[in-house]
């Protein structure tokens, strides 16, 4: 195989039955990806004994989702935070007696909305500890300064607030009493937001509450609205570059908030990889800050890289393989990962699947995890620490990018709450998610909460804008219909 180039940052090089790891950073990962083999076969057991089904993000604790992902129990599912709810109700379907989420508190509460909508409000949903996981971006839009922002869009006629799925039920229940809300995952948001527009005339978009991906989406309206009237009517039928240069004067971002992982990767690492790494793939989930999302964006304009979302960075580097594959001789792939380091257990596991199915032993994918070059652990943030591997380059500039919050899931704790499913008289008070009463009009926080993810369920069932949605932004009906 041709070598790869020397770069200081570290990667996993994955090949058909071997990971080969270059710095303290990628050994951490391969580790976790080959779990104790007795660890492995005691979580499994204690999942088929007590009948518990387990949802998982991408994004979660390594050491974790290397021990879920080898167990052999079906009713382990690890994706992105909207799909965690749907398999939770498949499980639910197939009669597991509960379900444990490994992610933070708004992932849990939405997959007990979910569940409660389907009909199993009677099946237990645990969390993994006692104590709050936080999420930083679910946080910045409840504060005084999006409640600022909503107000606004409330004032501004023809008003659609589109809300990302990241968020917890009581932000979405508060911001629907205020503006139609809708919402959205990184996978649709663009179709949402084109969709709305070509529906409602007019149309003022409020999107929140992540700033980066809000701006990355102003500069993916104006690069459609340069592109020939031909190719943007197959974006989508209804639109014109004229329709989309009028309708990025009507998107508004909200300009505070951010997730704390993806605002690492900033202008220092993006130097560093075009100047190390030139003839890399490139992917960067739409989180990210502009200089990454730019990086990536314009790699995937000639076909080497992808901008998107976790799903859309797993299909990327599968169709990678599938074309390197297609291929006679050595080959090997390098990726440039501009989205959370957890993302590499799914990736590992894809990877390896397509390899030991084709018996090709000749094509390896490097998998890099951008970083900055100067090590920084100590921050101003409320945690005290930016995530990663000190002495590898994890600072506010870049990469090492792995939640703090996720990390409060860990291995013994769902060991721990699985055993107590299966206790006679084991107090698991502390591990529901949190509930509120119902308010004077008979609904709950969770119920209101639900309404835009509804409305979000109906449009990728049906393409269109629910009728009811329009009405209200429309102002013909009420904005809780």
């Amino acid at each position: 195989m041709p070598s790869v180039p020397e770069t200081a940052f570290p990667s996993l090089e994955i090949r058909r039955d071997t990971l080969v790891p270059r710095g303290a950073f990628a050994e951490s990962q391969r580790a976790f990806l080959q779990p104790d083999a007795a660890t492995v076969a005691q979580l499994d057991g204690l999942l088929r004994t007590h009948n518990v089904g387990v949802v998982a993000h991408f994004y979660m604790d390594p050491e974790l989702q290397g021990v879920l992902s080898a167990c052999t129990w079906p009713h382990i599912h690890i994706s992105d935070s909207l799909v965690m709810a749907d398999r939770a109700v498949k499980m639910a379907e197939a009669g597991v007696q509960a379900i444990c989420v490994a992610g933070v508190d708004f992932m849990t509460e939405n997959v007990r909305a979910v569940l409660d909508y389907a009909g199993f409000r009677s099946l237990p949903v645990y969390r993994l500890a006692t104590a709050p996981i936080g999420c930083s971006l679910a946080a910045s839009a409840e504060t005084l300064a999006y409640r600022a922002f909503l107000q606004q869009a409330a004032q501004t006629p023809r008003s659609l607030h589109v809300v990302y799925i990241n968020t917890s039920l009581r932000t979405k229940a508060e911001a629907n009493q205020l503006v139609p809300t809708i919402t959205c995952t990184s996978s649709n948001v663009v179709q949402t937001i084109l969709q709305a527009a070509a529906q409602i005339e007019g149309v003022h978009i409020w999107f929140g509450p992540d700033t980066y991906m809000g701006h990355n989406l102003q500069t993916l309206l104006a690069a459609y609205a340069r592109m020939p009237e031909s190719a943007v009517r197959a974006l989508h039928p209804a639109h014109t570059p004229a329709t989309l240069m009028a309708l990025l004067q009507r998107f508004h971002p909200f300009e505070q908030g951010n997730c704390i992982v993806h605002h690492l990767f900033g202008h220092e690492v993006v130097a560093r990889v075009r100047r190390e790494l030139p003839d890399a793939l490139y992917t960067a989930h739409l989180e990210v800050p502009g200089e990454m999302f730019a990086l990536a964006a314009e790699a995937e304009r000639h076909g080497r890289g992808v901008v998107g979302s976790t799903s859309n960075i797993l299909d990327f580097i599968g169709q990678q393989v599938d074309g390197a594959l297609a291929q006679p001789g050595a080959q090997r792939i390098q990726v440039l990962l501009g989205t959370e380091a957890g993302m590499i257990t799914s990736i590992v596991r894809g990877v390896q699947a397509r390899l030991q199915a084709s018996h090709r032993d000749d094509v390896a994918v490097a998998i890099i995890f951008p970083v900055a070059a100067e090590a920084i652990t100590r921050t101003d943030d409320p945690l005290g620490i930016v995530p990663g591997a000190s002495g590898e380059g994890c600072s506010v500039e870049g990469g090492c990018a792995t939640c703090p919050y996720m990390r409060m899931n860990h291995l013994d704790g769902l060991i721990d709450v699985v055993r107590k499913i299966g206790g006679r008289a084991a107090d698991l008070s502390a591990f529901l998610p949190a509930t509120s009463p119902p308010d004077a009009s008979g609904h709950s926080v969770a119920e209101r909460g639900t309404v835009p993810i509804l409305r979000m369920r109906a449009f990728q069932h049906t393409g269109r804008m629910p009728d009811a949605l329009v009405a209200a932004v429309t102002g013909r009906a009420s904005a809780l219909s």
